[in-house]
C-alpha cells in the first residue's frame, strides 16, 4: 500500500504567523500521515493539526514549552510501509551533520532508521549520509529564514522505499 506523507516543521504559530496558510491545511488533510519536527509553539496548533490529519507523528522543539514536551518528547520513531523513520527537532550545525546523524540514527546505531526528519534551521535539507541514512528537513511554512518562500515536503512511502520527495513552496 502507498502512504502519502507530509513533512513539516517550525510552524511557530502564533509567534511567526497567526495561522497556517490554507495551502498547508489542504496538504495536511490530503496526507495519510503528517510528520511534524517541532517548534509548534502553541498546544492549540498541535490539537488542530491532530484533529485535521488522518494521523500525526510529532516531536517538540526548542521553542516549545513544557506541555508540548510532555505530550511529544524529543525523538519519535515510526515505521511506515517498511521505511523506518526517526524524527528530532535539532541535529546541530550543518558541518559534519551526516557523521553525527549516522552515529545516532544510522545503520550502526542502537535503533537504526532509514530516514531522519528534522527541523530547527528553517532551511530545507535533503542528503544521504555515508551510512545510507536519508536526512530531510522540510524548512518552515511560516518563517522562511533566508529562503525565497516558506516550504514543506511531501513524499510517498511504498513497499520499503521512500520516493517522490518534493519540496513544496508555501508562499504567504
Amino acid at each position: 500500500m502507498t502512504t502519502r506523507l507530509l513533512l513539516i516543521s517550525d510552524t511557530h504559530v502564533p509567534k511567526k504567523a497567526r495561522a497556517l496558510q490554507p495551502q498547508v491545511w489542504a496538504l495536511i488533510e490530503q496526507a495519510d500521515i503528517v510528520l511534524h519536527a517541532g517548534d509548534w509553539v502553541d498546544e492549540a496548533l498541535l490539537d488542530e493539526i491532530d484533529s485535521r490529519a488522518s494521523r500525526l507523528v510529532g516531536v517538540a522543539g526548542n521553542n516549545d514549552g513544557p506541555a508540548l514536551w510532555q505530550r511529544l518528547g524529543e525523538v519519535a520513531r515510526v515505521e511506515i510501509e517498511g521505511v523506518r523513520f526517526a524524527m528530532i527537532h535539532e541535529t546541530g550545525d550543518a558541518a559534519r551533520r551526516e557523521r553525527r546523524c549516522d552515529a545516532l540514527f544510522g545503520p550502526a546505531s542502537a535503533a537504526p532508521a532509514d530516514v531522519l526528519v528534522f527541523g530547527h534551521s528553517h532551511i530545507p535539507w535533503d542528503s544521504t549520509t555515508p551510512g545510507g541514512l536519508r536526512l530531510l528537513n522540510p524548512g518552515s511554512p511560516t518563517d522562511r529564514r533566508r529562503q525565497p518562500v516558506g516550504t514543506v515536503m511531501t513524499a510517498v512511502a511504498d513497499d520499503g522505499v521512500l520516493r517522490d520527495v518534493a519540496l513544496v513552496p508555501t508562499p504567504r
